[in-house]
């Protein structure tokens, strides 16, 4: 019985240790464009967290969570494009972009895409973004070739 509870709690409590540093993430931001020459009016964050969740939805989300999951792959992906930005991981975060704008209620049939990774932190007069990354422009809407 102990030894079988010894395997279970480092699941349920685990050990913070295998981190070397702490470090901020970059956020993930985008934006929509009607042409590629104008300049962004408002970035957009990429999958918020919601500001509440119940209990009940804690306790759900420890044996079912893919849409979290899926989250941590971006973020993942993001601190690789930090380090050095490579076609994998700018790909598989303007994929998911592109999969959340097409759940969303207006046309982006004629409109650019462009995303970006910012740092949040706090400066000597308030929080400060640095962005790190800014990727290319790219349609919304991937033509389809016979």
């Amino acid at each position: 019985m102990w030894k079988t509870l010894s395997f279970a709690l480092p699941v349920l409590f685990p050990s913070w240790q295998f981190f070397k540093t702490v470090e901020p993430s970059p956020r993930v931001q985008w934006a929509l464009l009607s042409d590629g020459e104008g300049d962004v009016v408002e970035w957009n964050e990429f999958r918020l967290h919601p500001l509440k969740v119940t209990a009940l939805q804690m306790v759900l989300r420890l044996f079912w969570n893919p849409y979290r999951n899926d989250t941590l792959f971006v973020v993942s992906c993001a601190e690789r494009i930090q380090q050095f930005p490579d076609p994998h991981s700018i790909h598989e975060i303007r994929r998911r972009i592109l999969s959340d704008l097409r759940k969303l209620p207006f046309d982006t049939t004629d409109k650019l895409l462009q995303f970006r990774l910012v740092f949040v932190h706090r400066g000597e007069v308030g929080l400060e973004h640095e962005v790190v990354f800014l990727s290319d422009i790219t349609p919304t809407v991937v033509p389809v070739t016979c």
